[in-house]
Order: structure tokens, then C-alpha cells, then sequence
């Protein structure tokens, strides 16, 4: 599993998982998921990435590699 960031991201914005789910449109479980470090679609990552107000540019900011 991969390392990512956006645990800490998603804590820093004072979202909880399900909040951040609700604004990128995608479950909760795969926002947990993701957090443990498992691997999600690149859509996925951009509706994550838009919800928290990042640009694409930002992906490895927040998933790592």
C-alpha cells in the first residue's frame, strides 16, 4: 500500500471522511480506503483533489507516487 497525505490534508480542513466524500461525489469507504493507501482510479483522485479545493497539479502533494 501506498503512503499518502490526504488523511492529514482532509483533517487540516476540518472535513470528516464523509464530508469529504459528499463534495467529490464518491463514497466514504473509498475515502477511507484511500487513506489506508490503497490504489483509486486517476477520476477518483480528481474529484478528490477538486473537492478540496487542489488542482491536478497537486497530485503527488496528496497521493504520493
Amino acid at each position: 500500500m501506498a503512503k499518502n497525505c490526504l488523511k492529514e490534508i482532509r483533517e487540516s480542513a476540518l472535513l470528516s471522511k464523509a464530508e469529504l466524500a459528499r463534495k467529490a461525489g464518491i463514497s466514504p469507504i473509498t475515502v477511507d480506503r484511500i487513506e489506508k493507501g490503497y490504489p483509486c482510479r486517476m477520476e477518483t483522485q480528481r474529484k478528490i483533489l477538486e473537492a478540496l479545493g487542489y488542482q491536478p497539479k497537486d497530485k503527488l502533494r496528496v497521493f504520493g507516487e
